[in-house]
């Protein structure tokens, strides 16, 4: 789509001008051998490059101006802008703008711009910033910055749901994913932003067997490790279908429980597990998780939202070549809620659904 060859075309650009801390050149890659079928890369200098975390205490912890944020980034750091106007208005395309100035329309993306994902009558979106990750994980890896200029905690809105779900649907790679730590859950930035990357692998989660909890709600349970929550949608309600993910999300901020969210295309629930490599839709996973405060150790395997979707970025040699399956299951497992804890948790999102 016109979004992939913007976002592609851009982020290479940047890199032949040197506005990334290091090269990334071609990862080393491998599946790990078990039933996983984790995607394991090896990116030592981001753990020696990147910019020092920043020290979170709360889930709710308050944007400071005088830390680091999105509000101090290089012009040049900037790859285009994603502005929505008002449906109701002269035009219904979502505009980008590249840093140069010039616009194009999203015509050729893999969304249809009248369609269900511009509900929000009334509503005039304003500029949405997608800028390179100075230390990348992997190809095309940027940020999504919904106004930088409101300086809003990383704590998710109704808003920057639907742009990560709408971003997703703009882009007509199927290795296309975005997501978003939470403060706590080893959010290096409290500045309200997203995560979006190419990995050209299929990831486990997009097909892992779900099971239904709220019916007609599009709320499942994936209960297998890493057990977390979903939603599916084929683009149809989106409106609805992201006022539920914030139910949730803001319940989870009201108890202080962290959480990572990915954005992935996906099967639809209940397809049988061997149908083939087909992922008609969005699958959009919420995992509750134990909180981590205090500066992350960046040489570290740190569970986030790559490491829960099977996305697993080394730092050091040594791990990545000896690493098991069952080591990295374990080592997630950690990270995730206690049993009784979870199942609590999730009698608590039914109850909240179905209000």
């Amino acid at each position: 789509s016109r979004f992939d060859l913007t976002l592609r075309l851009g982020w290479q650009e940047k890199e032949k001008l040197g506005f990334f801390r290091y090269h990334l050149g071609d990862l080393q890659t491998k599946i790990l051998p078990g039933p996983h079928g984790f995607v394991a890369q090896l990116n030592i200098q981001r753990g020696k490059e990147r910019r020092k975390p920043q020290e979170i205490q709360s889930i709710k912890q308050s944007f400071n101006p005088n830390q680091f944020n999105f509000n101090k980034i290089q012009p040049g750091e900037i790859l285009f802008e994603i502005r929505k106007q008002n449906k109701h208005g002269p035009s219904t395309e979502p505009q980008f703008t590249v840093s140069n100035g010039h616009s194009i329309s999203g015509t050729e993306a893999a969304i249809d711009p009248a369609g269900p994902a511009y509900l929000d009558d009334g509503v005039t979106h304003t500029k949405t910033l997608v800028v390179i990750n100075v230390s990348p994980l992997e190809f095309g890896h940027c940020l999504i910055i919904p106004e930088p200029s409101l300086c809003l905690p990383q704590v998710l809105t109704r808003d920057v749901v639907r742009i990560g779900i709408e971003t997703v649907l703009l882009s007509s790679h199927p290795g296309f994913r975005v997501g978003f730590n939470s403060l706590g859950a080893f959010a290096s930035v409290n500045h309200l932003h997203l995560h979006g990357y190419y990995v050209d692998h299929m990831l486990r989660i997009e097909s892992a067997r779900t099971e239904p909890l709220c019916p007609g709600k599009a709320f499942h349970l994936l209960p297998d490790s890493p057990a977390g929550f979903l939603f599916y949608t084929e683009g149809e309600c989106l409106g609805t279908l992201i006022q539920n993910i914030c139910k949730v999300t803001d319940c989870l901020v009201e108890k202080n429980i962290a959480h990572n969210l990915f954005v992935t295309r996906g099967r639809h629930p209940g397809t049988p597990l061997h149908s083939g490599p087909s992922r008609p839709g969005i699958r959009v996973i919420i995992w509750p998780r134990v909180s981590c405060f205090g500066a992350k150790e960046e040489a570290a395997f740190n569970v986030a939202l790559c490491e829960l979707a099977g996305h697993l970025p080394f730092k050091n040699r040594k791990d990545f070549d000896r690493i098991t399956e069952a080591e990295v299951t374990e080592i997630i497992q950690k990270y995730l809620l206690p049993e009784k804890e979870f199942s609590m948790l999730q009698s608590q999102l039914m109850h909240v659904l179905q209000e």
